[in-house]
């Protein structure tokens, strides 16, 4: 590990003028993330600056019936928190899903935001990879690739987004917000990833050196009947080979509005507003459940060894949205 300064951050501000003033450094929260990358010598940060003490640790109600979720809030917090649990289940349940305990209790919601993929070509340096190394190459398209992308990648790279809750946050149009050199800003999680493209080693649309300081979640009554459902391969402490946040209001057998997001199968949360829109103002039932999931999945494009993701996402979206069908009908 190479040799870092380390620095402690007492507002907003001055984190952000410490890292405007060293191009090397890094915003440190749980680390849960970061440390183990500078381990493996793919993140090698001059500085670390610790941005765990900001007051940016509270989940608090928002004027318009959302809320508002601070960067530095655990995710243990996270999922506890009452009006999480009530008003966005999925998002809790999501949260839970991931990593171990006691990884929870360190880990933050901008911490979570920002974790890297867990591409084994990433992390291992002897191998190429766009992402890390750009211009190199993506081993995994040739290579070991049966937990990879099949939507939205390109020949530049197939690595997906490890992370739970954010596919929770994209099925409820979470917006980040953040603090830079130029002042405060906003931006949908739908705009906050990029897509990869020709370059893969661009992430998100954060300025340099901007730092997260919470998330909005809109009200959305939707979202009080919500599931999160992940697949993994073994029972605990896995990331997910695929996995599904939704929402659903149905009356009369009728969809009102749904909402849908997957996770593991792209370089960010996948967003499935072509399975919405067929869904919405239809019937609720199975039938209708696959053949919006196959309307989504048919800009797929699996490898050789991750095509099951197809077949595994239709069964999941089957099988959540007739779970929130039935509770409802009850």
């Amino acid at each position: 590990m190479r040799d870092f300064a380390y620095q402690r951050a007492h507002d907003v501000s001055g984190a952000v003028a410490l890292l405007g003033a060293d191009p090397e450094a890094r915003y440190l929260g749980g680390g849960t993330n970061l440390v183990d990358l500078m381990k493996t010598g793919v993140e090698r940060p001059a500085r670390l600056v610790d941005v765990r003490e900001l007051p940016l640790d509270g989940v608090e109600s928002t004027a318009e019936g959302g809320l508002r979720i601070g960067a530095t809030v655990t995710n243990s917090d996270l999922a506890a928190h009452p009006e999480v649990r009530r008003r966005y289940p999925a998002l809790a349940q999501a949260v839970l899903a991931g990593a171990s305990g006691q990884l929870r209790n360190m880990a933050t919601v901008g911490g979570n935001l920002l974790q890297r993929t867990r591409c084994g070509y990433f992390t291992d340096l002897s191998k190429p990879c766009n992402k890390r190394a750009p211009g190199t190459g993506c081993s995994a398209i040739e290579g070991e690739h049966h937990n990879h992308a099949i939507l939205g990648a390109t020949e530049h790279c197939v690595a997906t987004n490890p992370s739970d809750m954010a596919v929770a946050l994209a099925a409820f149009d979470a917006v980040v917000t953040y603090e830079s050199a130029d002042g405060t800003g906003e931006l949908p999680l739908a705009e906050f990833y990029l897509p990869v493209g020709d370059t893969p080693h661009l992430e998100t649309a954060l300025p340099a050196g901007a730092l997260i300081t919470g998330v909005i979640l809109p009200p959305a009554p939707v979202a009080a009947h919500s599931r999160y459902r992940k697949v993994r391969e073994r029972a605990s402490y896995a990331f997910a080979i695929g996995s599904i946040a939704g929402a659903l209001d149905v009356h009369d057998g009728v969809v009102r509005e749904v909402r849908l997001a997957f996770g593991a199968v792209a370089s960010r949360p996948w967003r499935a507003r072509e399975a919405e829109r067929v869904l919405t103002g239809g019937p609720a039932d199975a039938e209708a459940f696959a053949a919006a999931a196959d309307a989504e999945l048919a800009a797929a494009r699996a490898l050789p060894h991750n095509a099951y993701k197809v077949t595994l996402l239709r069964n999941l979206v089957v099988a959540l949205l007739t779970e929130l069908t039935e509770e409802a009908a009850r």
